[in-house]
Parts: structure tokens; sequence; C-alpha cells
């Protein structure tokens, strides 16, 4: 089996340049002046046709191909560089004909639960929007055996293989005809083992409306959508993609944060440090490369430690594990204090399940699954 070569870490370099350089606040239209990126212009230029592909690959795998090819393509027009301004132009209109084509897809989803009277909000995948992840990630507070009707007797679609971790986190994948992307679906339980249900509920107690592409969804509220994005990356992968630094960033640039609200929703599940300190992160990844972000210092004073730092090494920004485990421990101790028997009995199960993934991967290559 080929693996393919680890990212150049100048290509994220220039990816967070384009990102944070080449935007104002809102992530949604880029700068008038756009002299600060136009050596991440040249460097893209001078790669090779292999190279350039693998810029692109990284864009791709960090979720930002519109947003960063689209500064990109301004920047190429006006320069008259009409060779970067085709390569723009062609990898934007076939990435934004798969977005728009899996948009289309996902609203009669939603619609098939919404009419078996299924309560479903989108988490996760409309955040990068205009860009959009690999996957669709919907929760509904429908039991598996309603779920797997609506998926495979209305839609037809096919419930790909479970984990060991999918089944601690009661979480199914389904391949729909048509839709490249997996849907993958979180029923009534948030985290890798399951253990939280008070604060999956408030996914669709407080979910918002956002219309995307033509078609009106029930997306997860601010708050709701740090905490799963915590919960994905402090507690389980233990990495980011630049699209995580973008998408908060962004939030908290346009003051969409009710940070008391974060905070009682945070504590429910027993993870505000580990809030606190992706945060955190964010503003000092979003920082290093030109962009301005602030935070209160409710969410300062919580950071695990003020010398934290994401590092890139592979192909994503990784979090160090002695904070993450130091996290991992704060939220059992937390499970512990308010009797929270799910967590309680469910928490214990992640380190074991963790080090058997490793060592999957380390034997085969793989974690298909364990994790």
């Amino acid at each position: 089996m080929s693996v393919a070569q680890p990212i150049a870490p100048q290509h994220i370099a220039v990816l967070s340049r384009l990102m944070f350089q080449g935007y104002s606040g809102n992530f949604e239209t880029p700068v008038t002046d756009l002299d600060r990126v136009e050596p991440d212009l040249e460097y893209v230029s001078a790669l090779g046709d292999g190279a350039r592909a693998d810029f692109l690959r990284a864009s791709d795998l960090h979720h930002v191909v519109v947003r960063a090819l689209e500064v990109l393509r301004r920047a190429a027009a006006r320069k008259q560089n009409q060779k970067i301004l085709d390569w723009c132009e062609r990898s934007l209109m076939s990435e934004r004909s798969r977005i728009a084509h899996a948009v289309d897809c996902l609203f009669p989803i939603c619609n098939a639960f919404e009419s078996a009277g299924c309560q479903v909000t989108v988490i996760k995948s409309l955040d990068h929007w205009p860009d959009l992840g690999s996957d669709l990630d919907l929760y509904t507070t429908a039991d598996e055996q309603t779920v797997t009707r609506i998926m495979t007797q209305q839609l037809h679609a096919r419930l790909e293989p479970r984990s060991w971790g999918d089944r601690l986190a009661n979480k199914w994948n389904f391949a729909v005809p048509g839709l490249p992307e997996l849907v993958e679906i979180h029923v009534r339980y948030l985290g890798q083992t399951g253990e939280h249900k008070a604060m999956a509920s408030r996914l669709v107690e407080r979910a918002t409306i956002r219309t995307v592409n033509g078609h009106t969804f029930r997306v997860a509220a601010p708050e709701e959508g740090i905490v799963v994005s915590t919960l994905q990356r402090m507690y389980r992968h233990f990495y980011f993609r630049l699209c995580d630094m973008a998408d908060f960033a962004a939030l908290l640039q346009r003051n969409e944060v009710d940070f008391g609200e974060l905070r009682h929703a945070a504590d429910k599940g027993g993870i505000w440090p580990g809030v606190a300190t992706f945060l955190f992160l964010v503003r000092q990844y979003a920082n290093q490369y030109g962009g301005e972000i602030s935070l209160p210092q409710q969410v300062t004073s919580a950071v695990h430690s003020p010398d934290i730092r994401v590092q890139l090494r592979g192909n994503f920004l990784r979090v160090p594990m002695l904070p993450a485990a130091s996290l991992y421990g704060s939220q059992l101790v937390s499970a512990g204090l308010n009797r929270d028997l799910r967590a309680m009995f469910r928490l214990p199960l992640l380190p074991p399940l963790a080090l058997t993934a490793l060592l999957a991967y380390r034997v085969t290559g793989s974690d298909k699954g364990v994790w």
C-alpha cells in the first residue's frame, strides 16, 4: 500500500498566510490589498506540477481549498499571472461543484429525519463554509433503529462497518447512493466513548437556522460548535486542521460567542479547561499568521498552560500529549465529582482504546476497525 508523502511545512505556512492575511475578520471576502500575500503567490508559481498538486492536496486535507485558492486567484489576476490564475480557476470549479453536490444531497437527508419527527442538527460540516469537509456530520436524538431505518430504507444508504470507537460513541456511517462523502451520524450522545448526554441534548435545544446554497439547515449554535470541536480536537484526535483555526478565529472576530453560555455548556461535561485551551490555541495560531484575536480573562485563566503550542508533525497541527492527558484526567475527576455515572463508566475505556489504535497503526499502518 502506497503512503502519501507528508505535507511540506512551507505549504502549510503559505496556506496559513493566505487565510489570515488574505481575509478580514469574516473570512468571506478577500481583502482588497493583497500585497502581503504576493510572496505566497510567487511561491506557488515557482512550484512544479507535482509540488503544486501536493499544495492542492494540503489545502484539501485542511479543508481550505475554496478560501485559500480564492485569495490566490485574485492575487494572480492582479499580477496577470495567467498560469496560476488558470490553475486556481480549474481547481475552484471542481471543488465548488463537489461542495454544491454534497449540500444538495444533505438537504433531503435532513428532511427525511424531520419528516419522521426526529430532531437533527448538522454539526462541524458547515462550519468550514464556503469550504466543506470530507464527510457530512449529523447529530440526532432519534434511536439507532430509527436512524438505520431512515437511512437504509428511505434513502437506500449502505451501513458502513463500525469500529470499536464508533460503537462506544454510538456513531454510525452511511454511504448514500450518488454521494461520494460518507454521512456520519452521532446518535443521542457525544464524546469518543459516548460519555456526554447533557451536552449532546443542547445541540438540538439550541440549534440555529442557516441557509447554505439555497437550502436551510438546523446547525449547532456557536457555543455548541466550539464544544463539539473541542471534543474532537482536544479529547480525541489531538490535532487541528487549518480550517479549525480559521473557522473559530472568524467566530471570535465576529463576536458571536456568549462566553457565559459556553462555560455553562462545557461545565456540563467537565471540559471547560479543554474548551479554554482550544480557543487559546486558535488565538495563538491566528495571531502568529496575522490575525487579531482576543479572548476574555475567564477563558485565558482556565487554559492548561500559557506555553502550550501546536506543532506541525506529519500532515497536521499536533496538540502535545501531556496537556491532552491532563485534560482527560480533569474530565474524569469532574465526572466523579458530579456523579455522572455514564461518564464515570465510559471514560476509563478511552486509554486502552487509544493504545490499541496506536499499536494497530504501528503494525499495519492503519487504525481502521479500532478508532
